[in-house]
């Protein structure tokens, strides 16, 4: 009896936290970012527009783009742009980085977020 109250509190475990972190699908994730597109280029040599050119946004430090001019908020926010923090991010940039100047209020959907995040990946 012990193993199978085990095994179904793993089996919760487990569909719980995928469900907290779904796999991203980066051809999705392109179109999800259409959204993005008013305000973001995102090709190897695209010009910045009202935010920055999102190529190699991953793994980048936060407000560190050459030529962009970012808010102080931005420059002092000392992320790293990472799965983890763009998902933070885009579900609420005014909640992780006060002050910032992006207008977008968020992606709420964990999937949609999951998606750009694995398109923004694929930018390098």
């Amino acid at each position: 009896m012990k193993i199978a109250a085990a095994v179904a509190f793993l089996a919760i475990a487990v569909a719980g936290s995928a469900a907290a972190d779904p796999a991203g699908d980066p051809v999705k994730g392109e179109k999800v970012f259409l959204r993005c597109k008013a305000c973001h280029s995102a090709e190897k040599d695209g010009a910045d527009k009202l935010g920055p050119n999102l190529w190699g946004v991953v793994g980048r430090a936060s407000g560190s783009k050459d030529g962009f001019n970012y808010s102080p908020a931005m420059k002092g926010a000392g992320k790293t742009w990472d799965a983890a923090t763009l998902d933070t991010y885009l579900t609420n940039p005014r909640a992780l980085v006060p002050g910032n100047r992006m207008a977008f209020p968020g992606l709420p959907n964990a999937q949609d977020r999951a998606d750009v995040i694995a398109y923004l990946s694929t930018l390098k």
